[in-house]
């Protein structure tokens, strides 16, 4: 490959572009760029001929038409060294374009707002991008292509020592373009549908709609040391840096990420409450509680169980305080999740090497993907709209029990419902109105689950007097209420829509017991 003398910059996102410009420049390298790329290298210092210069013809049509000219697309497409191909350049005046630096419109982060129309969604459909980047990318031979900011040091540090960049970095970040367009149009294919109400099959009303045909396309986010167990290759994919940021710790592993998307999920449900904090284990949560600070929260939520969080993950909904930060710091954890952290309390962190800090950028429940994917095995997925799914006032839920709950158990009730929809199935919780108090996860019976949640109190010296029982499924039969009302609960909420949900009744109405009916179950498998 000859010294690349010409580069083509036209990109939506600026990070790293005026020193990427900068190290072309001190290569000697032309710089050739559209609108508001143009402006901002001329901004810093840096010549740049613009494309309307380099082509003859004016951008057009509110900039829809600018890159889509054939003395772009014949300078990236031509082949150096073919006769046939020196000759046409030669006759229609097209000069080579070396280098192409362009990233495109955001399209997913546009039909991400809630309130995104048609028409804004269909103007951040990018055209000439992915044009330009396709033909560089075909042309990897001859032609550099950057789609992502995170290459732009190494192809510079290759310009600058050499003049050229390698085949196998061209080939590499060729192969790289192909997977963003490719994910580009998949996220387009997924969304208009829904933008246009065509999608098939059809959903209930105000439902997302499963897309007619499913094209998973996400870029390599990172790779990962190894998955579940060390025997296991693993990667991450995707967007996962636009919702978390890494402050403090060594890398994250598979699991690690498994338990502080979850531990950020749960304490989502407790976005616009007191302090809360909630530790998590094998994505599970073993303990939360509410309180004034979340230093007297912390203690609430380990005094639940002393023996899960070793090695958790721990999550708060207000910026970590450094008074929450020191309790913390007396026992082993894994990672740390939250809005964000105070200076006081990252210096107090900072001293355990490995420990993870992380902070949340946005919620993940606000995502556009307000669905999940599953691999099942024999290249077959599932597709799911996510459980979010917030419990109503009071009054929208159903007291099916001749005593209806106090203000206090209304209040145990509404907190451990958003804690037990977080817990793996079949599951019970024990809590009061600002603390869990017993947690039962993922056993074959519900009547397993509340008697693991009862034994883990009492374990923990917690007393179950007058406490509320959240189950995330019905209760098959009356056992399961019965031994919730043994231990001391007065109070319960489930879904209802057992066929022996009379039998239930009549066993919570024998003992003073208030049961409320959401109608909604909350399953976790």
């Amino acid at each position: 490959m000859a010294r690349i003398q010409r580069a083509l910059l036209s990109v939506f996102d600026k990070t790293g572009l005026v020193p990427l410009a900068q190290a072309l420049r001190a290569a000697r390298v032309e710089l050739v760029s559209t609108g508001g790329t143009a402006r901002a290298l001329r901004e810093a210092g840096l010549p740049v001929v613009e494309l309307h210069e380099f082509t003859g013809f004016p951008e057009m049509l509110d900039g829809r038409v600018k890159t889509l000219h054939p003395k772009v697309h014949g300078g990236l497409l031509f082949r150096r060294g073919l006769p046939e191909h020196e000759e046409a350049i030669r006759k229609h005046g097209i000069r080579p374009i070396d280098l192409v630096v362009v990233n495109l419109y955001p399209f997913e982060k546009t039909v991400a707002k809630p309130d995104v129309s048609l028409a804004e969604a269909i103007e951040n459909i990018d055209i000439g991008g992915p044009a330009m980047l396709r033909s560089a990318a075909k042309n990897h031979d001859h032609v550099t292509v950057v789609a992502d900011p995170a290459d732009y040091a190494e192809v510079a540090d290759q310009i600058l020592a050499a003049g050229e960049t390698t085949i196998g970095l061209r080939r590499r970040l060729a192969a790289k373009v192909y997977a963003r367009t490719a994910a580009y149009d998949a996220a387009i294919a997924a969304h208009l549908p829904k933008l246009f109400g065509t999608a098939t099959p059809p959903a209930p009303p105000d439902r997302p709609l499963p897309p007619a045909s499913l094209d998973v396309a996400a870029p390599l986010a990172q790779r990962l040391r190894y998955g579940e167990n060390p025997h296991q290759t693993a990667a991450l994919y995707g967007r996962f840096g636009e919702f978390f940021e890494q402050l403090h710790g060594k890398e994250l592993s598979y699991n690690n990420i498994l338990d502080l998307t979850a531990a950020a999920a749960l304490i989502g449900e407790f976005a616009q409450d007191a302090p809360t904090l909630a530790i998590l284990k094998h994505t599970n949560p073993c303990g939360v509680g509410q309180a004034d600070s979340l230093r007297a929260a912390w203690d609430r939520a380990l005094a639940t169980d002393r023996q899960a969080p070793f090695g958790g993950i721990i999550t708060v909904n207000q910026p970590l305080d450094a008074a929450c930060a020191e309790a913390i710091a007396g026992i082993f954890s894994e990672v740390i999740v939250a809005p964000d952290f105070a200076a006081d309390a990252l210096d107090v962190l900072r001293q355990k090497k490995n420990l993870r800090l992380i902070r949340i950028r946005q919620a993940p429940a606000t995502a556009a993907a307000a669905w999940e994917i599953r691999s099942v095995g024999a290249d077959s997925y599932l597709w799911q709209e996510r459980d979010l799914t917030a419990l109503p006032g009071n009054a929208a839920l159903r007291v099916v029990t001749r005593r209806a709950p106090s203000a206090e158990e209304w209040r145990a009730l509404r907190f451990g419902w958003r804690i037990v929809k977080h817990v793996k199935s079949n599951a019970i919780v024990y809590a009061g109105a600002d603390r869990t108090l017993g947690i039962g996860a993922g056993q074959m019976s519900r009547v397993d689950a509340s008697r693991i949640a009862v034994w883990k109190a009492q374990e923990a010296g917690l007393s179950l007097r007058d406490s509320a029982v959240c189950s995330d499924a019905f209760f098959p039969f009356a056992d399961g209420l019965v031994a919730a009302a043994d231990a001391g609960a007065t109070a319960v909420i489930q879904p209802g829509g057992s066929l022996r949900d009379a039998e239930v009744i009549a066993a919570a109405d024998a003992r003073n017991v208030a049961m409320v009916f959401t109608g909604v179950r909350h399953f976790r498998h």
